[in-house]
């Protein structure tokens, strides 16, 4: 059994038309037309998101490439050892 559903006619008439789910009210009504994705959006959207994901992943790099420069220099400078002292 399909389902009905009841909508008020815009006429003065007090008896409501019946729609059926099979059939379509969009000549009665105005519906909201959903359109596609934007192009230019999702190209800005993708560029904004690689270039944010981008920086984050560079600065880790930075840090990273900080802590080794810091080691390093800490060993050239005699302060510490990778011998293990017996």
């Amino acid at each position: 059994m399909k389902p009905q559903f009841r909508i008020r006619s815009r006429s003065l008439s007090s008896q409501p038309f019946v729609l059926r789910s099979s059939e379509m009210a969009g000549h009665k009504f105005a519906h909201a037309t959903l359109k596609g994705p934007s192009v230019v959006k999702e190209i800005l959207y993708g560029s904004v998101l690689v270039l944010a994901c981008g920086s984050l992943w560079k600065m880790h790099h930075w840090n990273e490439q900080r802590k080794v420069r810091a080691f390093y220099d800490l060993l050239e400078k005699g302060e510490i050892s990778v011998v293990v002292e017996e």
